[in-house]
């Protein structure tokens, strides 16, 4: 078996409360299974996530990231979500272009009823970062840095 087969891939999730963090409880009320590698973060809508939170994840080495929130028109505070994916799109985009692969970034928009549309969505994204292998590109290297605080 190659490294790649056994590879098992953490991804940072960013959740909306109000619409698929609603989901993923469902999915899990629901008791649909589900690939084990998001690790969520709970964030009030994803209009207020800042860019930061993307890079940083892959700079504490996150494989990939995932972002999700409400459909269009159901944002509960309005337009936060086209905020998020206008802003999601240009990040995406200068990533991609600094050489991150295409398939690490994903965002989705999931409501709080969809629990299937959720276990799929994790399958999609975690199926597709495994493919990827391990990241490489963000991964801040800490040991030169833990060394010289040591000395």
């Amino acid at each position: 078996m190659s490294d790649k087969e056994q590879f098992e891939p953490r991804i940072a999730a960013f959740f909306c409360n109000w619409c698929t963090y609603g989901g993923a409880d469902l999915a899990g009320v629901s008791r649909l299974q589900y690939p084990p590698n998001i690790r969520v973060v709970r964030i009030p809508c994803t209009g207020r996530m800042s860019p930061k939170f993307i890079l940083q994840a892959f700079r504490q080495g996150a494989d990939g990231i995932w972002v999700s929130g409400c459909h269009p028109g159901d944002c509960h505070y309005i337009a936060g979500n086209m905020y998020a994916r206008r802003r999601f799109a240009v990040l995406k985009n200068l990533l991609e272009y600094v050489g991150l692969e295409p398939g690490r970034i994903h965002f989705s928009w999931i409501s709080s009823a969809e629990a299937t549309k959720f276990q799929e969505t994790v399958i999609e994204v975690t199926n597709a970062v495994r493919a990827l292998g391990p990241a490489k590109f963000m991964l801040k290297d800490i040991a030169p840095q833990a060394q010289r605080e040591v000395a």
